[in-house]
């Protein structure tokens, strides 16, 4: 099992000091991975399900964010939770990743890619709300696609993005995993038919996600690939047991990402101390 940690910008500080040194505590404490999540845009009323988001919350751009924490230390692995793929053209999102990936000296390893749950949202960035399944699919494709073109350039005529001859250097270090994010059985079979793992949005029930993971294992065996090489990431929290964890161990989980319960740093800080010797982690 590895245990990663989530770091929100609204609620702990969008500040480099702030930022960097949750980093580095999270390094120093044997994390093996740092998650940021995204939102483009907010507005009044903006709510995912009963939860309401002030439309002032600093959600800053989670890969600027990651290549900053890059800078900052040494080995923890960088992840999104999530990245909305549907608002991000691919074809520049393909060089803004292996840029970080990159710098990072190949740590961009956790990439999670969800489709987004606020109509507002895909208007501002100028997506039909309707059709963001449709375009994650594609931009998937096209991520690939361009990571592992060469120089004789990459061709790809879809519903939402087409080109012809497109090279797009540098290149991720090695292979740059997509996992896929969401709470909806799309998600799960778009995680058995093109991802490299799947991490269930938290209001699931245990058994819809013990459900929806079967779904992407059977998607996966049917699309011809390996449903045992694809990826469980499941959220938990800091004051976890080890039974809970074996308990998620048995359902297939293999990652679970934290978030911390307070903004104080130093608070912040013994929790994930204490986390981290509980399980042996460093």
């Amino acid at each position: 099992m590895e245990f990663g940690i989530s770091y929100s910008t609204p609620f702990f500080g969008a500040g480099p000091d702030t930022i960097a040194g949750f980093a580095r505590d999270a390094e120093e404490c044997g994390f093996e991975s740092l998650y940021l999540p995204e939102h483009v845009a907010l507005y009044p009323g903006a709510k995912i399900g009963p939860v309401a988001l002030p439309p002032t919350l600093p959600y800053a751009d989670p890969l600027e964010c990651l290549s900053f924490v890059a800078a900052v230390t040494d080995r923890i692995l960088l992840g999104t939770g999530v990245l909305l793929l549907p608002y991000h053209h691919p074809v520049v999102l393909a060089k803004r990743l292996a840029t970080v990936d990159v710098l990072s000296g190949g740590r961009m390893r956790l990439l999670t890619v969800g489709v987004g749950a606020l109509p507002g949202e895909a208007r501002a960035a100028g997506v039909d709300f309707t059709t963001r399944g449709r375009r994650a699919d594609e931009a998937i494709d096209v991520l690939r696609l361009l990571w592992s073109g060469g120089e004789e350039g990459a061709d790809f005529d879809g519903e939402f993005f087409s080109f012809e001859g497109v090279c797009s250097y540098p290149k991720p270090l090695a292979r740059l995993p997509i996992h896929v994010g969401g709470s909806s059985t799309a998600a799960a079979r778009r995680a058995g038919l093109r991802g490299d793992g799947w991490f269930p949005g938290g209001r699931l029930t245990g058994e819809e996600r013990r459900r929806q993971f079967g779904l992407a294992r059977t998607t996966a065996r049917e699309a011809g690939r390996d449903p045992d090489g694809l990826q469980h990431t499941r959220w938990g929290t800091l004051d976890m047991s080890a039974e809970d964890v074996d308990e998620l161990a048995g359902q297939g989980v293999t990652r679970v990402v934290v978030t911390p319960g307070t903004a104080d740093p130093a608070r912040r800080r013994e929790e994930m101390a204490a986390f981290a010797e509980r399980f042996g982690l460093g």
